[in-house]
């Protein structure tokens, strides 16, 4: 069904992204990344250094190695950062249309090269296309959103005593450094360069090591958009690099995503240079499904709070809190539904699950489901290895998307993000109860409510210790809106206007216009 579409992105040159051998339309096919993946100064940069590492990168549905990622030292790390600085010269001094008709066009090329880049999102990441396709959608949203916010960013006009006056100026903070994550690569490289350069900013960018394809691509067309030099770089590695970046006197702030102990690390590093942090981390998330509350669409949210992109999602809501009364009926129609996802070749249109990101991670997820069984969870489904009818995907990382119920807030699989298709049911009977129960984690990054009782859904919510919450629906995420969390989950927002905050500095001028007024 796709055949035609990978034949011509596999014409050589076209595009610059894949070239593929063989005929197949599915990830069984023979692709190969095109090397090198990372960027500065323009294009992409080959290290020459012999000693550089080099590392093998998988495809999640298939477990073959897709491409070889060249991590960067010091040397390229201080290049980059360089490339980066002189951008920012010229970047910065733009009036806001100007940056904004630049970041519109890198929309519309976004939107152009969709199928390719959600292609190339699916063949690295292991994720259905469809939702692939949904995450290149919110990048090229976030850019365009962000666009608009170029042309207005303004300060303040103060009055004061005898004519003077003081106004307040809203300044870029310089090169910006953003580490992604691997479980959506394309719209966190979005979602954090937007906000970035439409203050004025330049960035850095370090995706994750397992998932290093697409933010490359995202550099190719800021650039193909009109974006000075050096604008938006990409360096890939992993502790090391991203250490480097953070240690970096030239980086001015540091935007990441990721684990809770990484991002305390992180924090620790850019204390050093005072430099300040956005942190998005994980989350433990909690939704609460009252008794009177849509049961359709309860199920419905349960379902996406779970096992959206494979349950590697950090906002999902994995501890499903359900009303007494209606647990039987919940769990019926949660399992019928659960068992009947249908998980392969994510490439494949019909495909609703595809592989986890990494052969260690999978077997992570199932040991998270053996521990569950040892404390006395009982699993209605799934929660073991899946091996797909095609043969070429037979050592891909799948597994069965999983239900446990009869959970305690005490068991490991409460308590602990498990980051994969793995859902925990837990019974309740009263608000208050459920209330101390949904806050009681280290954690608050988002929370649920489903209720036809809206004073109670607001009343609940309000209550809930959460930064992104959903009343009757969840894992909505609005380029609009901000996103980010309560507690060990993070600092700082993403998307949204009050993002505009946390990539710019404030600068204060006070203006006399009499004599000064001296004690001396």
């Amino acid at each position: 069904m796709k055949m035609a579409l990978l034949s011509s992105l596999g014409t050589p040159g076209l595009r610059g992204a894949l070239y593929y051998t063989g005929t197949r339309s599915s990830s069984s096919g023979t692709l190969h990344i095109k090397e090198p993946l990372n960027f500065w100064c323009g294009g992409r940069v080959n290290i020459k250094d012999v000693k550089a590492k080099s590392e093998p990168v998988y495809e999640p549905a298939t477990g073959r190695v897709l491409c070889q990622l060249q991590a960067c030292g010091a040397t390229e790390v201080d290049a980059a950062v360089r490339s980066a600085r002189a951008a920012f010269t010229v970047w910065s001094k733009l009036a806001g249309m100007e940056r904004a008709r630049v970041m519109l066009e890198a929309a519309r090329l976004i939107e152009k090269r969709r199928e390719e880049i959600a292609e190339i999102e699916v063949v690295n990441n292991g994720k259905s296309i469809t939702e692939a396709r949904l995450d290149v959608d919110s990048a090229r949203l976030c850019i365009e959103y962000f666009a608009g916010q170029a042309t207005v960013l303004s300060g303040q006009h103060v009055q004061l005593a005898g004519g003077s006056f003081a106004y307040t100026r809203r300044e870029p903070l310089g090169v910006c450094v953003g580490i992604g994550a691997w479980n959506y690569p394309i719209q966190i490289a979005a979602w954090k360069s937007a906000p970035a350069i439409a203050c004025g900013n330049s960035m850095v960018f370090k995706p994750s090591p397992v998932t290093p394809a697409t933010a490359v691509l995202l550099a190719e067309i800021y650039s193909q958009a009109g974006a000075p030099e050096g604008l938006f770089n990409v360096v890939q590695g992993g502790v090391e690099t991203g250490s480097l970046l953070c240690h970096h006197p030239d980086v001015a702030k540091i935007s990441f995503t990721g684990s809770v102990p990484t991002g305390k690390k992180i924090m620790e590093m850019a204390s050093r240079g005072v430099k300040p942090v956005t942190l998005e981390l994980g989350g433990k998330s909690p939704v609460i499904i009252f008794e009177d509350s849509d049961l359709e669409n309860a199920v419905r949210g349960a379902l996406m709070a779970n096992f959206l992109s494979q349950g590697q999602v950090c906002s999902n809501g994995t501890r499903v809190f359900v009303q007494s009364s209606i647990v039987p009926q919940f769990l019926k129609e949660v399992v019928r539904r659960t068992k009947a996802i249908l998980i392969g070749d994510p490439l494949l249109e019909e495909t609703r699950m595809g592989a986890l990101v990494s052969k260690p991670h999978l077997e992570k997820v199932l040991g998270y489901v053996d521990q569950a069984k040892k404390e006395g969870a009982r699993v209605l489904c799934g929660g073991e290895p899946f091996i797909p009818t095609d043969p070429k995907l037979k050592d891909g990382y799948y597994m069965t998307p999983c239900v446990l119920d009869g959970c305690t807030d005490d068991m490991t699989c409460v308590k602990e993000e498990i980051f994969g298709p793995v859902m925990s049911v837990l019974s309740f009977d009263t608000e208050d109860e459920v209330l101390r129960r949904a806050n009681d984690s280290s954690l608050g990054l988002a929370a649920g409510v489903f209720t036809k009782d809206i004073k109670r859904a607001h009343r609940v919510i309000e209550n809930l210790q959460a930064g992104s919450c959903f009343i009757n629906n969840y894992n909505i995420t609005p380029v609009e809106v901000p996103f980010g969390g309560y507690k060990a989950s993070g600092i700082g927002r993403e998307n949204g206007q009050v993002t505009i905050e946390f990539y710019s500095q404030l600068k204060t001028v006070v203006v006399e216009m009499g004599d000064v007024d001296s004690l001396f």
